[in-house]
């Protein structure tokens, strides 16, 4: 009870860092709102003064004091609607700078939890969609809503039928508005769908670039995104379509209104009820009164967006929320252990790996092997801490990972990951993992334990080596070795390597053999996904990872110890294989079978 109250108060806490602040300067754009309304009665007053004083009277004096007086509020007025326009941006500003960082972090998560890039990134897209909004005529439209009243007033002061007939145009456009919102809603809905889908497929192919040209169906992956793109188009189209008739509809309503509040004021004034000036202030007036309503339906489709995408942020705080922020613990440095872990997949719920359980004691290695698909790496996504398990618990020293703070348990925890993707970075900063603060100790001591610091001083730059995108200037064999150092730097109390030699050369096995010798060495734990025997040369345990389940554990020669007869007994076998390819193919072979 207690835990989901404290949860409670957090998310709410959380989620007022979208507005906090903000109350104070949304009051003071209402009363600036208000003054600039106030303000755009001028030309009404100044229209009505002119007809019926100044050109009654005949007097240039009087003409000259009104048009200085009207000319100096136009002034005010204008200064005003700048402060506003001002305000409003850094509102935009400042809630960008305090959100997109959040919002960066949830896109970091979510394509651990199943989403696509482009669902990810479309957190950082809803930072801009509100920054815009706010930066647009759209939020001035709203602010000038509530002061309609205001000239509804003016124009029934003037005249009564002429503020019935104001009244109702009103109405009718705020009708409209509300018919709009009606219908475009879920197609909008639909509409963002579509272009997650197709941004989704772009991303693919884009990533997927080499492979398409390579074998040459690059045009029916372009023929994929086409046909994802026309559904978005058909969609946009359509959104379009309501946006632009209601828009029509309003203008062409104000106009007829406009035309409407002259013939009333003329027949008015035939009447004798009405002067002159009267028919000229009661247009502009009535014609002020209607533009928010008009403005508001011009930008409702980007209101909507603005809308939807703040309701999302909401929604990305909370995900971020949390009841207690986990203290900070001592540095793990006995055991690790795996007690009944069950992984799901995140985006489907399906079952990869069930009920595993084993223990490591600090200085030993162990080495995982199986069939693909069998589960080794959701296993190495579990002791991560990357894909959280279903039930079980994974400890470092009695302590479950969430207990641990993330930035304290990334300082103890190296990992190489199957496919190695570097940062847009220097090569220093990719094996400090962005520590901001120099370590040129540290960044050379976990180079040399991967063995590539000479490779490194043959960059053209040496450690300040820009890498570009994914590192697309190295090698596949350099990316690993890069991405071992990363692994090794801090010197991790566990290191978790999945496929670490899949395109290292024999210089880089020795390199990486050395490697795991010196994590046991200094008292950590090394555990390493291996299809290749050289990766665990230097390994204490073996798993066997099959179907989801953790089919054998124990020492190496224990579990590599009955493959070696089918092995030995097999007339046909090379006469130059190695012993523990033999021992580890056999193994493979018994185990798939």
């Amino acid at each position: 009870m207690a835990s989901s109250k404290g949860l409670s108060s957090a998310r709410k806490r959380d989620v007022a860092k979208l507005t906090h602040g903000f109350r104070s300067a949304f009051i003071f754009l209402f009363a600036i709102s208000g003054m600039i309304n106030v303000l755009a009665l001028t030309g009404s007053f100044y229209m009505l003064q002119v007809y019926d004083r100044a050109l009654t009277s005949g007097s240039i004096q009087t003409l000259a004091a009104l048009s200085v007086l009207a000319i100096g509020l136009y002034l005010f007025q204008g200064a005003f609607d700048v402060i506003r326009s001002q305000v409003l941006v850094r509102v935009g500003a400042r809630l960008d700078q305090d959100i997109a960082p959040i919002a960066h972090r949830v896109a970091i998560d979510m394509p651990r939890f199943g989403f696509s890039s482009a669902e990810a990134l479309e957190r950082g897209r809803d930072v801009d969609t509100v920054r815009g909004f706010l930066g647009s005529q759209g939020p001035g439209a709203l602010f000038d809503l509530p002061w309609i009243p205001l000239y509804l007033a003016f124009v029934y002061f003037l005249h009564p039928w002429l503020g019935a007939l104001t009244f109702a145009g009103a109405f009718i456009l705020t009708l409209l508005t509300v018919l709009s919102e009606v219908l475009t809603r879920q197609v909008n809905g639909t509409t963002r769908q579509a272009a997650i889908t197709r941004n989704t497929i772009a991303d693919s192919n884009t990533r997927n670039a080499e492979v398409l040209k390579a074998m040459g169906f690059a045009g029916r992956a372009v023929a994929r995104f086409n046909q994802a793109n026309r559904e978005h188009l058909a969609l946009q189209t359509r959104s379009n379509d309501f946006g632009g008739t209601f828009g029509a509809v309003s203008r062409v309503l104000r106009m007829i209104l406009q035309s409407a509040t002259l013939g009333l004021g003329a027949y008015l004034t035939i009447k004798g009820e009405l002067s002159a000036g009267a028919i000229i202030a009661a247009s502009v007036a009535s014609a002020r009164a209607l533009a928010p309503v008009d403005q508001a339906i011009a930008n409702w489709k980007s209101f909507v967006a603005a809308r939807t995408a703040f309701q999302r942020l909401r929604e990305t705080v909370v995900a971020l929320s949390q009841a207690v922020e986990p203290m900070e613990l001592p540095a793990p440095a006995k055991y690790l252990k795996v007690d009944k872990v069950t992984v799901a997949a995140p985006g489907s719920g399906q079952i990869l790996l069930s009920e595993v359980s084993f223990e490591l004691v600090a200085g030993k290695a162990l080495g995982i092997i199986g069939p693909s698909g069998g589960g080794k790496t959701t296993l190495v996504r579990a002791l991560t801490g990357i894909w959280p398990s279903l039930r079980g618990a994974i400890r470092l020293d009695g302590a479950e990972l969430a207990q641990w703070p993330e930035e304290s348990l990334g300082r103890h925890l190296g990992y190489l990951p199957q496919e190695v993707s570097l940062l847009d970075a220097t090569v220093e900063e990719n094996i400090s993992r962005l520590r901001p603060e120099s370590d040129a100790f540290g960044i050379i001591a976990a180079a040399s334990a991967a063995g590539i610091h000479e490779m490194i001083l043959r960059l053209p730059d040496g450690y300040q080596t820009q890498l570009g995108p994914q590192g697309a200037s190295l090698s596949a064999g350099q990316r690993q070795r890069i991405g071992l150092a990363r692994a090794l730097y801090g010197n991790p109390f566990l290191v978790i390597m999945d496929e670490p030699n899949s395109n290292l050369d024999g210089e880089g096995e020795a390199a990486l053999k050395t490697a795991i010798e010196t994590i046991k060495a200094r008292g950590g734990i090394a555990i390493i996904v291996a299809h290749r025997p050289s990766a665990l040369a230097a390994v204490d345990y073996v798993g066997v990872v099959q179907n989801g389940k953790l089919a054998a554990f124990g020492p190496k020669d224990e579990i590599l110890a009955p493959a070696i007869a089918p092995a030995a007994a097999a007339p046909a076998a090379p006469a130059k294989l190695p012993r523990a390819t033999s021992h580890l193919n056999a193994l493979q072979e018994r185990v798939s079978a």
